[in-house]
């Protein structure tokens, strides 16, 4: 393979400005996928059921396309990955970008500038990628394409290099495509005999072990091969190496500047990292530029809702993190829900999906707890995750954005005009962000907002332990850290919410929540009653007395022995805030 002749790049684009279906246009027109293929499945490459389903793409994609421009003799290899737009999934981005040498970043003439597409630009611009900038969807009616071209300029692009396009109907697709061949290079790297490839993604197979997804840089693989994995230290011999079709095609080897992938046969998905540099046995090897590990942002406590499912539970679990390496797990116990597992995602949306995939691919339905942030304990003190949060939306809405913002103890660090635009960008505390900072910056810009965010660092916070106890009996899933001086307003709301929320019993329910011995909030339930004097006709009152009494006992009783139950319903409201 001539390397001269390779084109590796990516699309990067905000969610929904059209990814997807720009690549079906470029499967088309290399004649990599017949066109009644595409006609029958849209978004071709987008084969995961759940983000098919909700229109987004959740795991990059990546495919092998061969195509001869008019204006030359030869044939090119374009690599294309295929990859998310939604924020949770930025880690995706990252690792396609270490993979190419260009992106087309497309930006939708309808929707215009946004926040991913801001966040992508800057991390193509970190690994000084070529990038090609592109607007899509001008054959809508509420294209604004001039706006929008005012708006990629304001990113630092020339007019003359913003292409327009359609990749609905594929006006000017091709010309686009003939560009990427002309403007972004070929990948650099040597032929040699001494093997170094870079792994940016892998995924479990049952049969053959671990497949990972890689960019030879410099060398060859082939199969039978004694590989080496430098992090880890693990060794491999190559059952198969092959090329995307984007269905797995097995090839004689993979050289220097090709993407394709090597079936490992290692049976410990963790032990081929992404971002791990692969080599020959044997070899010294100098380990090229990774990735950072996925560090996950969010964690819930994950129950099954009888100890039955404990096993396939923890089964399902293991099974979906050998297919997503960012997500991390380990046991714990609840003293009211009983054993179960603390879960660590990218982002409420990740955590969103995988619970749809422990129900469509394994039929469970466990209950997922309040989340949680993960907190660092110094000495005395509690040092908390911040989060740079970018917004971008009509400048209109400024005043609301800012009091969203401030409301949940955002310092702000910049604010910028952009033509009818405005970019905003605060420090904040990812416990509030996730307590619904999301869904109200797009309920105050009537959906316009878009946001993109980065764990940055960790911040010293006046914290302290709210306990959520029903007669006596502390809900430890219920309890969470919050600040001291909100402590009393969140555990009102708590217990007002509780009460509103809780079935009446048979027995009374005391909810109260506390800092230690400290009884912040106090609500109670009273319990049905029954009347045990219906069918009393006459008599004297000792006997509706006695009667009575009896009923109070057996309720005092009741309240000592009876235990709290919490119906998944409330937990959920609860979540939700």
């Amino acid at each position: 393979m001539n390397k001269t002749n390779i084109r590796n790049f990516a699309i990067i684009a905000h969610v929904d400005h059209g990814k997807s279906t720009l690549s079906d246009r470029f499967l088309e027109l290399t004649g990599t996928i017949d066109k009644t293929k595409i006609a029958k499945q849209e978004q071709f490459l987008d084969q995961n059921p759940i983000s098919r389903e909700r229109g987004i793409t959740i795991k990059l994609a990546p495919v092998r396309m061969e195509y001869k421009p008019e204006i030359s003799e030869s044939t090119f290899v374009l690599n294309l990955i295929d990859t998310p737009g939604h924020v949770d999934f930025s880690y995706e981005v990252s690792r396609t970008l270490a993979a190419c040498e260009g992106a087309v970043l497309l930006i939708d003439a309808t929707q215009g500038v946004q926040a991913q597409t801001i966040a992508h630009l800057r991390e193509a611009q970190k690994q000084n990628l070529v990038i090609i900038p592109v607007i899509n969807k001008i054959d809508s009616p509420l294209a604004e394409v001039e706006k929008v071209k005012r708006q990629i300029e304001n990113l630092g692009f020339n007019k003359d290099e913003i292409i327009s396009i359609s990749a609905r109907t594929g006006e000017n697709v091709k010309y686009l495509l003939e560009k990427v061949i002309q403007i972004i290079p070929s990948p650099l790297g040597e032929l040699t005999n001494d093997l170094r490839a870079l792994i940016f993604d892998a995924v479990y197979d049952e049969h053959r072990g671990v497949v990972a997804f890689v960019k030879i840089v410099d060398g060859k693989v082939k199969k039978n091969d004694e590989l080496k994995f430098v992090q880890t230290n693990t060794n491999a011999h190559v059952i198969e190496v092959g090329i995307f079709k984007p269905n797995l095609i097995s090839s004689n080897e993979l050289e220097s500047g090709e993407i394709g992938y090597i079936v490992t046969g290692v049976k410990d998905i963790r032990l081929v990292r992404v971002g791990e540099t692969v080599g020959l046995f044997g070899k010294n090897i100098q380990a090229l530029p990774g990735y950072n590990p996925a560090k996950p942002l969010v964690f819930f406590g994950v129950y099954p809702k009888t100890t039955d499912d404990l096993v396939n539970l923890r089964m399902a679990i293991e099974k979906l993190s050998l297919t997503d390496a960012s997500i991390s797990f380990s046991e714990e116990y609840s003293n009211f829900l009983g054993s179960g597992f603390r879960v660590g995602f990218l982002g409420l949306l990740h955590a969103e999906i995988f619970k749809e995939r422990l129900n469509q691919e394994f039929g469970l339905d466990p209950l997922f707890t309040v989340p949680h942030v993960e907190y660092e304990k110094k000495i005395d003190e509690y040092l908390e995750p911040f989060i740079q949060l970018n917004v971008y939306a009509p400048k209109e809405y400024v005043g609301s954005v800012m009091t969203v913002c401030q409301k949940a103890r955002g310092i702000m660090l910049d604010i910028s005009y952009s033509d009818d635009n405005v970019i905003i960008s605060y420090d904040m505390p990812l416990s509030k962000f996730l307590k619904g900072v999301s869904n109200e910056l797009k309920s105050v810009t009537s959906g316009f907002a878009s946001i993109d965010y980065e764990l940055i660092d960790f911040r010293a916070a006046d914290l302290v332990d709210i306990d959520v106890m029903i007669n006596g009996e502390v809900i430890d899933v219920l309890s969470e850290k919050t600040y001291r001086d909100e402590a009393e307003y969140v555990a009102r709301e708590k217990g007002e919410k509780l009460k509103e929320l809780l079935p009446r019993q048979q027995f009374r329910q005391i909810i109260q929540c506390a800092i230690g011995a400290r009884i912040l909030a106090r609500e109670e339930i009273p319990p049905f009653r029954k009347d045990v004097l219906a069918k009393m006709s006459g008599g004297d009152r000792t006997r509706k007395d006695k009667l009575l009494e009896a009923q109070k006992k057996g309720k005092k009783k009741m309240l000592g022995i009876s235990k709290v139950e919490i119906p998944q319903n409330v937990l959920f409201s609860m979540i939700k805030n």
